[in-house]
């Protein structure tokens, strides 16, 4: 059995989780990574998606928006731009972090002006993901 490591979530608004946790699924800008107890340090930062924590009272999902994530072979720390409690995360809620994303991709500057796009059709595909369950 797999030994349990710390995960820490934190938003600007509040923290959203402090537990143990025998895993976290990340959305890693550059892919998807699960973390474990024992995981080699590394410093990553997030694409929107859906964080898991896999803890003793369940599996636990949060939409992250970006950010950043620390791991340790002893835990995880993801600071997120923002987050959301999965089941928190409304039609109404969804709808408001894509139009943000695309003013914000309207406003960017020329030279970040591919990334900004990438973010949006994260952010759409995020959506999607969610309303399908």
């Amino acid at each position: 059995m797999a030994g349990n490591l710390q995960f820490d979530l934190v938003s600007p608004e509040r923290r959203l989780a402090s537990v143990p946790a025998t895993e976290v699924q990340i959305p890693g800008a550059d892919g998807d990574m699960t973390a474990m107890e024992g995981h080699s340090p590394t410093i990553t930062t997030l694409r929107p998606g859906i964080l898991r924590a896999v803890t003793s009272e369940g599996v636990k999902s949060y939409i992250v928006t970006g950010g950043f994530a620390d791991i340790s072979p002893s835990g995880v720390t993801v600071l997120a731009e923002r987050a959301i409690p999965a089941e928190e995360a409304s039609s109404t809620i969804l709808e408001e972090i894509l139009a943000e994303a695309r003013s914000l991709a309207d406003a960017a500057l020329p030279e970040d002006k591919a990334q900004a796009e990438k973010n949006v059709s994260d952010v759409a595909a995020l959506r999607d993901a969610v309303q399908k369950h």
